[in-house]
């Protein structure tokens, strides 16, 4: 792909565009197959940068993975897995490099973890913490609480754990998928408020389809009986409510009238209640079991947190632009350690376009002005990419840097895209 990728303004849009599968769901889904005993076959899963990593990892553990046109085959070990011979690299995937963590501990031997430079730049000691609580041998090899990581895996205790969670929800996930295989119960006490919480929903959603059980109290305490074991079985992938949010923003900002498939009405996925957020500016919203249809309004400024859908809020801040009013988006502090620091990413890229710009530890507030276009800077960051090219069908002259990097979630974004608009 260019080096730049120009967005063709569009006066109104009506489409009908096919979401594709939810990363989150695939990723987890992938481990938890690798831990059961038996074949299973993920159906409809995302096939991009992310998913590949994990399915590479998996392999390294000696799990068959294999890709078929529209499926993943896993072979389970049941738990039973080695630690590969070489490092493990998952560029900047954050949910590979947290999933495997406590996987690892599973695996006899020592297993290393890398990623790209960003990566060894994203915070894990807490996860290491907690395995560390567990007696797990789990390091971080620079002493920084960063990647890359060693881990010294068998036997995983269980029991009694503690686990901050104001950073990330991955931290937890990585808990709770490898727990049934522990040697005792697990519970893990949450110090601070969760983060993120619909991914936990997610976790526990998904495990519950593969056959195993965790009691949720109030998000402060989860608790995991030892000795339950997931079924290998043929699971369906549900879309991505993530990916969808730039094309419900397509509308909204354009006065557009798109309508989305592939997706669960009834999903457990925080960014579904981007929804309800556009609706709150002003769209119009109908859904079905087989469709989401919007329609744009004239939009306006509101106060929202946004700490239950994180991954949407990048998309909400390019809306933002062109609302009447000021937008207030709290509840972010941890966006400051995702793929790169998405708060001051939008503060300069938003800025870049002409509107003003106020950012704090956990908050943006956003002022529409008068904007031109301008190269918008990715920073390696899918949504930073897919996000602005919402901005560039109402500003003429807006250009994508380093558009491959969407990859990492959604390949054929802007293929998707540019047909919407045609």
């Amino acid at each position: 792909m260019t080096a730049f990728i120009e967005i063709t303004p569009a006066s109104s849009i009506s489409a009908t565009v096919e979401i594709p599968a939810s990363k989150s769901y695939t990723n987890r889904a992938l481990l938890i197959a690798a831990l059961a005993d038996g074949k299973s076959r993920i159906e409809s899963p995302l096939f991009s940068d992310d998913t590949h990593y994990m399915s590479e990892a998996l392999r390294q553990f000696g799990v068959p993975v294999a890709k078929e046109k529209n499926a993943f085959s896993v072979c389970g070990e049941g738990g039973h897995m080695q630690a590969p011979k070489k490092e493990i690299f998952v560029g900047n995937a954050g949910t590979t490099m947290r999933f495997l963590t406590t996987f690892s501990a599973l695996a006899e031997g020592i297993t290393r973890l890398t990623g790209d430079e960003r990566m060894q730049e994203r915070p894990i000691g807490d996860l290491l913490a907690c395995l560390n609580e567990m007696r797990v041998e789990a390091v971080s090899v620079k002493n920084n609480q960063c990647p890359p990581l060693e881990i010294h895996g068998g036997k995983v205790p269980g029991g009694d754990v503690h686990l901050a969670g104001d950073k990330s929800s991955q931290y937890l996930t990585s808990l709770l998928l490898s727990a049934p295989h522990f040697e005792k119960d697990t519970t893990i006490h949450i110090q601070g408020d969760l983060t993120s919480k619909s991914y936990a929903d997610i976790t526990l959603d998904i495990m519950r389809a593969f056959g195993v059980h965790v009691k949720n109290e109030n998000y402060e305490t989860f608790r995991v009986s030892a000795g339950q074991r997931y079924r290998a079985q043929n699971y369906r992938v549900e879309g991505d409510w993530s990916s969808a949010s730039y094309f419900l923003a397509a509308a909204a900002v354009t006065g557009g009238d798109v309508t989305l498939t592939g997706l669960n009405p009834d999903s457990v996925q925080g960014d579904a209640g981007f929804l309800d957020v556009l609706q709150n500016m002003g769209c119009e919203v109908q859904t079905s079991a087989e469709k989401i249809r919007i329609k744009g309004n004239p939009l306006k400024g509101i106060t929202i947190n946004m700490n239950s859908m994180p991954d949407a809020v990048q998309t909400l801040a390019v809306t933002a632009l062109f609302a009447e009013g000021e937008t207030v988006i709290n509840g972010i502090g941890n966006l400051r350690i995702k793929e790169t620091d998405r708060i001051e990413a939008l503060e300069t890229e938003l800025t870049r376009l002409g509107a003003s710009v106020n950012a704090g530890d956990d908050f943006l507030k956003i002022q529409p002005g008068e904007y031109e276009g301008a190269e918008i800077e990715t920073y390696h960051d899918h949504r930073m990419a897919m996000s602005f090219a919402v901005a560039g069908l109402k500003i003429a002259g807006v250009k994508i840097k380093n558009p491959s990097c969407v990859e990492k979630s959604f390949p054929d974004f802007f293929d998707r895209f540019q047909r919407m608009t045609s």
